[in-house]
């Protein structure tokens, strides 16, 4: 096989929230990081594409590179709303550079927070990832989409804590802060059905730190969502047989948080996360120049 010379490795890391790109040096020495919007390719493919082109030239710009050298680059994306390998072609055909590899964001997130460790993988964002890496095999399950999936996520707890917050209105659900909290950010029930009109799961994931907050402090709403999502995730783990004890890493923006309220024999064993998926990106980045 033949290496690729490349002036620069780019790897992106694209969720549902937003979008970050790394240029790295041919030997996969991170220089700069640019941002772009979201990036789920299933909910919208040309915005995904576009945020991951601004995302590039923010950090190409940024680490003092010529954009005219993005056709000679080469590529990881790892993006959020991948569903499988016929997504990728199409992806490719919006990018410039010389080779693009796409795949799913498990992959960029698992390389980038375990490396090559054999590890079982809870990683939360806006989107659900639980996966396990054994001898270098990856496997994940669900994540499929916000719609029908996506499980304890930042954007499933969003979703969650505004139909609580009317089951409150209804006089269903005993009323907490965290309720109030809600209706007073949204005007009322009738603000909260015009924001889930229109929001996206990103939008919906916005929310998820107000309940994360309120859980830690008590509140019932908010502990009632994340011991459901815990539910969820230690289902989740036992069919990717996770042993009592074993290894398990946990990541995102709202993975931590669900640390103390997963069981202890799930959680006594707890990973440091070595990297984020964009530094993941990177690293198989190199390997695709390489390869």
């Amino acid at each position: 096989m033949t290496q690729i010379d490349p002036p620069f490795l780019i790897g992106v890391d694209g969720g549902g929230t937003g979008c970050r790109a790394a240029i790295a040096t041919p030997d996969g020495r991170i220089l700069a990081e640019g941002k772009g919007g979201r990036a789920n390719v299933s909910t919208d493919c040309a915005t995904a594409i576009d945020s991951v082109l601004t995302a590039t030239r923010n950090a190409i710009e940024s680490a003092g590179l010529d954009v005219a050298d993005m056709p000679r680059a080469v590529a990881h994306l790892g993006l959020a709303g991948y569903t499988g390998p016929e997504m990728g072609p199409r992806v490719q055909a919006g990018l410039p550079f010389a080779k693009s590899v796409v795949t799913e964001d498990t992959t960029t997130t698992i390389v980038g927070a375990v490396g090559e460790q054999d590890c079982h993988l809870i990683a939360l964002g806006t989107g659900t990832i639980v996966g396990r890496q054994k001898a270098g095999v990856q496997t994940c399950i669900g994540g499929w989409c916000y719609q029908v999936s996506d499980q304890a996520s930042g954007a499933w707890l969003g979703h969650g804590v505004l139909e609580q917050t009317l089951l409150v209105v209804d006089g269903i659900t005993p009323a907490s802060p965290l309720s109030q909290q809600m209706l007073d950010k949204f005007g009322g029930g009738a603000g909260i059905v015009q924001f889930s009109l229109k929001a996206r799961p990103g939008d919906f994931a916005t929310l998820a730190p107000d309940v994360v907050q309120a859980a830690a402090a008590g509140d019932s709403i908010g502990r009632a969502l994340m011991a459901s999502g815990a539910d969820y995730l230690t289902r989740a783990l036992i069919a990717l047989d996770h042993q009592p004890g074993g290894p398990l890493c946990l990541t995102g923006g709202v993975g931590p948080h669900y640390a103390a309220y997963l069981p202890d024999t799930q959680t006594a064993h707890l990973v440091e996360t070595k990297g984020r998926a964009l530094d993941g990106a990177v690293a198989l980045a190199l390997r695709a120049a390489r390869a």
